[in-house]
């Protein structure tokens, strides 16, 4: 298992074994499905010991409006809810959803985003954990106060306009479903389409059969045959423009690409309006067709 693997994705048995031991980290369950219900259902039918559930429509986005579906939480209101969740700047957090790691790699962007430095998703998520024949309780565990401040800014992100400007001159990734991304369908946005310049990769596939993420060697493989540059993605110089950004419908499967890039170890901007945001501006033109990708 490669260094940034290792770093980035935790396995059941490993989280297991963490758990067991002296400076166990907080895990966070963020299951949620696009159109609902939430995920807190599922989790008081049953959930990893300690785990404590975060609602990522309300905790882990603002609220719907001209910005898209989900745009990013203001951090004073997403510190409140890290810290209701014992989230602490010292010890590491493991963040899961039911199985695809859609929602927890949005998780894992934001605390990155917002600075905290160890961040891990369950790879397979809690269907991983089921498989491998570990406890679920139901009770809502006791858990201290955190003591985690964000401080925004530790990942870089696009607005419309740098978005645009991306898909012509450097490389824009949609992770929607390529039907979506040609406009065939649009079951929840103002208009079909895409970003004009865009590369269609869709988030599927970055996973195998069973939900878990590919090898970072063929994370590698499939990103250079889209036009990424190994090792590269946000310039040559730190802070610099990024040559890489990715968009999704609201900002959610967005960074799931992101995190397969950084298994890949391809660095890259999100843009947290994503389709629901340009779409719902009348000025901003749709193509649809295989333009690209």
């Amino acid at each position: 298992m490669s260094r940034m693997e290792s770093t980035t994705l935790i396995t059941a048995a490993e989280l297991s074994a963490a758990l067991a031991g002296p400076r166990p980290p907080v895990v966070l369950d963020v299951r949620w499905q696009l159109g609902g219900p939430p995920g807190a259902a599922d989790y008081a039918a049953g959930h990893i010991p300690g785990a404590r559930y975060l609602d990522l429509d309300t905790e882990l986005a603002a609220p719907a409006g001209s910005a898209g579906r989900h745009p990013l939480p203001a951090p004073e209101l997403l510190g409140a809810a890290l810290r209701r969740a014992g989230v602490r700047a010292d010890r590491e957090v493991v963040v899961h959803d039911a199985a695809a790691s859609t929602s927890a790699a949005r998780a894992w962007w934001l605390l990155r985003w917002a600075g905290h430095p160890q961040v891990r998703v369950l790879d397979g998520g809690l269907a991983a954990w089921s498989s491998a024949g570990l406890p679920l309780e139901q009770a809502v565990p006791p858990v201290p106060e955190g003591d985690f401040v964000p401080a925004p800014g530790a990942l870089p992100t696009l607005d419309a306009d740098a978005a645009a400007a991306l898909a012509r001159t450097g490389l824009l990734l949609d992770a929607r479903a390529g039907e979506r991304y040609r406009g065939e369908v649009e079951p929840v946005d103002p208009r079909a389409g895409h970003i004009p310049g865009a590369v269609s990769a869709p988030t599927t596939d970055n996973l195998r059969p069973d939900g878990h993420f590919l090898p970072p060697q063929a994370l590698a493989a499939r990103f250079a045959a889209l036009g990424a540059k190994p090792g590269g993605g946000t310039g040559g110089e730190p802070g610099g423009e990024p040559e890489l950004g990715v968009y999704c419908g609201s900002g959610v499967t967005a960074a799931h690409e992101l995190l397969a890039l950084h298994l890949a170890g391809i660095d890259g901007a999100l843009y947290p309006g994503s389709w629901s945001e340009w779409s719902g501006q009348p000025d901003r033109p749709a193509a649809v067709g295989p333009e690209r990708g």
